[in-house]
């Protein structure tokens, strides 16, 4: 969990430090709650201070008796809850791209393609495969450079319904991987091809 804070300063103007992660053992409101205080603790910071409070909208966050917002308000009355904006935004993107057909069916195709690959291991064997090969050739040829953290694997990313930025995700890999993507593909129709030939020629 990350934690950041929005505070005014005596010059009137907007600060937004980011704070620190924190590791949390389950996502319950309690432990959530938990960990945030701890945390504001640690850079001695009055949680009695706190007046508002922002996450996405699950149900572990906003819960009006048990969620954290409600848990939060316990202690605080004065920590009114907003929900975050940049996630309100992200879910109204979604909303509207699936009322739009081409892009819903558009997005629909990406994900069938990459679950096509991604739920076999031989398949995604294949893919990897190609991939190293086509990493090769780069190398060889200079267009990449090697190093630390460069040429990462990717994996296949399949847009959510609550983050935007997956759909973002899911198509980036989309145009990286087509290469490989297709090269599998071609490796399927081929084996498809072969295996209706074969029961062609054998006798019932």
């Amino acid at each position: 969990m990350s934690l950041a804070l929005r505070y005014v300063d005596k010059k009137g103007q907007v600060n937004e430090p980011f704070i620190g992660h924190v590791r949390v053992g389950d996502t319950s409101a309690k432990s959530l709650k938990e960990s945030i205080l701890s945390l504001l603790m640690k850079h001695s910071l009055s949680p009695s201070k706190i007046c508002g409070q922002g996450y996405d909208g699950a149900s572990n966050m906003q819960g009006k008796i048990n969620g954290l917002k409600a848990l939060i308000l316990q202690e605080t009355p004065s920590a009114h809850y907003i929900h975050c904006f940049a996630h309100q935004l992200q879910l109204t993107l979604i909303a509207v791209a699936k009322k739009h057909k081409e892009v819903e069916t558009f997005f629909a195709i990406a994900a069938n393609v990459l679950n096509v690959i991604g739920v076999s291991f031989k398949r995604r064997d294949k893919f990897r495969d190609h991939q190293a090969e086509l990493l090769e050739q780069l190398l060889e040829s200079g267009e990449v450079q090697s190093g630390k953290g460069l040429n990462q694997e990717r994996g296949f990313q399949r847009p959510g319904d609550t983050r935007w930025v997956s759909h973002c995700k899911t198509l980036d890999n989309f145009v990286v991987l087509f290469a490989s993507i297709v090269h599998v593909f071609g490796v399927i129709e081929y084996e498809g091809s072969e295996l209706m030939i074969d029961c062609k020629q054998k006798p019932f």
